[in-house]
């Protein structure tokens, strides 16, 4: 089982949604819908547009396996406008958007891969901050996840609906 990583582009989004319903079935079938809801996430125009526009002003990766889509992240130069409450870091930045993987692959590294690479990409472009924010309800398991990979908890907030948030920062 070979992982690659390639750029990803706009005739990407319809296996990028795909990822994220496989993520929203899992989740839902763990008893945990809080994260994403129990709908499928390529039924809702936003988060489609979401994707896309993530996608234009930054670059998303696709990690493989044996040629198959697997995974998915988007980096940024910025969070999402719904952190726009949130003090700035104070220096420039990459932010992780959409990691997601096809729920087949669970446990095969390819979300690890992903992250390491998104790592990668913030060093060379000469910066040494990496943040990403996430869903920290339910068992906290997600933020634990980040946290595996070298990731810090700095902001809590609370989203739309009061959706727990929880911002993580790695320097790279």
């Amino acid at each position: 089982m070979e992982i690659t990583i390639r750029e990803g582009g706009p005739d990407d989004i319809p296996a990028i949604l795909g990822m994220l319903d496989s993520c929203v079935e899992w989740l839902v079938a763990q008893g945990r819908p809080g994260q994403w809801g129990t709908k499928p996430l390529s039924e809702n125009a936003k988060v489609a547009e979401s994707v896309a526009r993530d996608m234009e002003v930054g670059s998303a990766f696709i990690a493989e396996i044996d040629g198959v889509p697997a995974a998915t992240l988007t980096l940024t130069d910025a969070p999402g406008a719904y952190l726009a409450h949130l003090p700035p870091p104070g220096e420039p930045e990459r932010y992780i958007h959409w990691l997601a993987s096809d729920r087949r692959f669970k446990g095969s590294g390819v979300g690890s891969a992903l992250l390491a690479h998104a790592a990668e990409e913030t060093r060379r472009a000469g910066l040494s901050l990496l943040r990403v924010d996430c869903y920290a309800g339910d068992d906290g398991g997600l933020v634990r996840y980040y946290e595996r990979h070298g990731f810090v908890r700095t902001e809590t907030y609370v989203g739309k609906d009061d959706w727990p948030g929880q911002v993580l920062a790695r320097r790279v």
